[in-house]
């Protein structure tokens, strides 16, 4: 079976890399990883892809003198290992248009939040204070909007009375580890793609491939 080269970008400790990589050591998952590039040094992240064994490059923004020079730089190992769709992991640097455009529809991200709510940082503590009964994470697909591209798949779950923030990102963050590997294993067989700005299905993708993921019963 050909498999879809990826690569994770990381920024940090790296724990969707880690549920990434577990997928990906299943025969049967229709992706591999190529590469992992982290834009700091010294990061739990590394030590993890290490430990999975994946090939990785430090390729640290700070000395670079602009944004563009550092992706360009990325874009070169990624072309370099083949890559044909990258996964960012706790990926702190927001892209120039030229890199999503370099790479439309082949990058694809996970946020804490049950998209378009709750765009950007701080989604949980933002969550509670609007008080809010149902939160989760979204996979989606990357363009030049601010966590606002294509939704791939969202898992969902109840905000427990009197939960704080810490408790519910832990939480959503187990879910993430669920979701984010279905979502890429569906891309990785073909049976959602990018088409224009949007996620599409494949046609004989089955309900139970695409429901949303619910930690109580499976599905929501």
């Amino acid at each position: 079976m050909r498999k879809l080269k990826i690569a994770i970008l990381i920024s940090g400790r790296g724990s969707n890399m880690g549920a990434l990589a577990r997928a990906a050591m299943d025969p049967d998952f229709a992706a591999e990883i190529v590469l992992v590039i982290s834009n700091r040094p010294n990061v739990a992240g590394i030590d993890l892809a290490m430990e999975y064994d994946l090939p990785f490059r430090v390729i640290d923004h700070k000395p670079f003198g602009d944004r563009q020079s550092h992706e360009n730089a990325m874009s070169e190992a990624l072309q370099e290992a083949g890559v044909e769709l990258i996964c960012l992991a706790g990926f702190m640097r927001i892209f120039s248009d030229n890199f999503i455009s370099t790479w439309r529809g082949k990058i694809l991200n996970i946020h804490p939040s049950l998209l378009p709510s709750f765009r950007g940082i701080d989604t949980h503590e933002r969550a509670l204070d609007r008080g809010v009964r149902i939160h989760g994470c979204t996979v989606h697909f990357v363009n030049g909007e601010l966590d606002g591209g294509p939704i791939i798949l969202q898992g969902a779950l109840p905000v427990a009375p009197g939960e704080d923030a810490a408790s519910l990102a832990a939480r959503v963050l187990e879910l993430e580890h669920e979701l984010y590997p279905r979502a890429l294993g569906l891309i990785a067989s073909g049976k959602i793609r990018w088409s224009g700005d949007s996620a599409v299905l494949d046609v004989d993708v089955g309900v139970n491939d695409v429901a949303q993921v619910n930690p109580a019963d499976g599905v929501l």
